[in-house]
């Protein structure tokens, strides 16, 4: 007795199902035995660009935790074989996979080939690194697709891969998309704003018109390489917050977007002039201070994807102060919050959710990018719609709470009207009126005469009916009866409005009119004989008796 008392009071208080969040209807699943065997209880990531620069440095930190299976989707896998050699991947857990951003047939065929190998494991980790920086181009690159080359590798692909995963994704506890943004494409900042080209979608013309060749650049102007990538990586931060926006609740899905720092030596700047490649990074490092290694900067990655507090969604991940590494006794005598750009630098722990610009932020801007890549890319995303309670008491709440409010809604617009509206009365010819009356009419001379014959008739051949066959077992009271029989009116008298059968006006005009009234006689002058008398009534039930 006691132990039921207890449940009873557990049961009772707010949290007492909290246990139950995350508990799911148990299924059949015929790959588990084999889902165990090759991944046990790790994790699944991919990684996009996982061959070289911040890639290689994150699948190498992601794989020495002991807890991911690693995809590295790549174009080079001779390259990636090297890589992983060299670095001592532990190659149980290392899976590279063909994967050509630079056509969407390329990344479905990854997207076919995950599912045939993940068998049932959900994806837990999506991270969209992979990029590439033209800045010299004099003049745009095509896609095998026909499209600019830099937007697409850069984020159609990117696009296109989350849009194809996610439903893979919705099955883990802790499923997460990451976007390696910039500081470019976000203009509130020195980086982003203060040197040109800006990062700026305009319109988006030239994903509107199918950014197929001529088409160069997104907003439909002409082509410039630095801003066809700080485009790419603006659409990337915009998109992590719209998913975020659209998904997330639906999903469980976190979409985040980040920023790793200025990777100097990054191999992204191997178009660039020699004299860039040699002295920017001196600049970055003793100057500006935003300077960041490949090493640090993979470690940043590593952390928006492993750290528990990262798993928030529609945030954009940076760092404050500059980088941990290079500086010298300098960086040693304040721990490494070097002021940097961008809030470029910092350790694990000076993680922070960042400022985006008026632009990341542009909700119209991000639902056509969204809009018009899906009719780019071929995109299919779930159809997703808000979980409802199929608790059939609930579902009755819900019923009368809505007849109620029907109800009282009604009341208001028949009591208050539509003041300082006025609404035009339904223009009805005189012959439609006629006929409206004359079915009026004849509609309640065969209710009184044929029906009233009919139901005595009836009630003569087969008896009274059963209270029984009235009532039925179910009892209805005369509270409930009145109650419907209210709605039903109300509903009726909605119905009425709509069809501007009668006017708000408290003055209205009735009508038929005398000119009307005259119409209608002239077309039934009989009309009055043809209504039986109460006598003739009589006299013909009493032939049924």
């Amino acid at each position: 007795m006691k132990i039921l008392f207890l449940l009873t009071v557990c049961l009772s208080s707010t949290g007492a199902f909290q246990f139950m969040k995350n508990w799911k209807m148990p299924v059949h699943d015929p790959y588990e035995e084999a889902v165990k065997d090759k991944f046990g209880d790790k994790k699944l990531a991919i990684l996009t660009g996982a061959s070289s620069g911040l890639g290689r440095k994150t699948a190498m930190a992601l794989l020495r935790t002991g807890e991911y299976h690693v995809i590295g989707a790549v174009r080079d896998l001779d390259k990636m074989e090297a890589v992983a050699e060299v670095d001592g991947f532990d190659l149980e857990n290392f899976t590279p996979m063909y994967c050509e951003l630079n056509s969407f047939e390329s990344v479905r065929s990854f997207c076919e080939n995950v599912e045939e190998f993940r068998m049932s494991k959900p994806i837990d980790r999506l991270i969209c690194n992979a990029g590439v920086y033209q800045p010299s181009l004099e003049h745009a690159k095509w896609s095998l697709d026909n499209h600019e080359q830099t937007m697409q590798i850069n984020f159609l692909s990117h696009f296109l891969m989350i849009s194809t995963m996610m439903k893979s994704m919705m099955e883990s506890p802790d499923p997460r998309v990451i976007m390696v943004g910039s500081v470019t494409g976000n203009d509130n900042t020195v980086g982003g704003g203060g040197v040109y080209p800006i990062a700026d979608l305009h319109e988006l013309e030239g994903l509107k018109q199918g950014f197929k060749n001529p088409i160069e650049m997104a907003d439909g102007y002409g082509f410039i390489g630095a801003k066809a990538y700080k485009d790419s990586k603006l659409c990337l931060m915009m998109m992590a917050n719209f998913l975020h926006t659209k998904y997330n609740k639906l999903t469980g899905i976190s979409f985040a977007s980040m920023y790793p720092g200025c990777i100097a030596e990054s191999p992204l700047f191997r178009e660039k002039r020699p004299w860039f490649r040699k002295y920017f990074p001196i600049f970055m490092k003793f100057i500006t201070g935003g300077y960041v290694g490949e090493h640090e900067a993979g470690q940043r990655l590593f952390q928006v994807a492993h750290d528990p507090r990262c798993s928030k969604s529609g945030v954009y991940w940076s760092w404050n102060g500059g980088p941990r590494e290079g500086r010298g006794v300098e960086a040693i005598e304040k721990g490494g919050q070097i002021s940097g750009g961008g809030g470029a630098g910092g350790g694990w722990d000076s993680i922070f959710e960042n400022d985006q610009s008026g632009k990341v932020l542009d909700v119209e801007t991000a639902l056509n990018l969204f809009k018009y890549s899906t009719d780019i890319t071929g995109a299919e995303w779930p159809d997703l719609k808000a979980i409802t309670s199929p608790c059939p008491t609930l579902n009755v709440i819900s019923a009368v709470t809505k007849g109620m409010v029907q109800r009282e809604e009604l009341k208001r617009m028949r009591e208050l009207g539509r003041p300082g509206i006025v609404l035009e009365r339904p223009k009805i010819s005189k012959r439609k009126k006629a006929v409206m009356v004359a079915d009026r009419v004849v509609g309640g001379v065969l209710s009184n005469t044929v029906g009233r014959v009919a139901r005595f008739a009836g009630r003569r051949v087969l008896g009274e009916i059963p209270e029984e066959a009235k009532t039925g077992s179910f009892q209805i009271t005369e509270s409930a009866s009145a109650n419907l029989e209210a709605l039903e009116k109300d509903q009726q008298l909605l119905e009425e409005e709509l069809e501007g059968k009668f006017s708000v006006e408290k003055n209205s005009v009735p009508v038929l009119d005398s000119e009307d009234e005259a119409l209608f006689k002239e077309i039934f002058e009989d009309e009055r004989s043809e209504k039986p008398s109460v006598g003739e009534i009589k006299k013909l039930s009493s032939k049924f008796e």
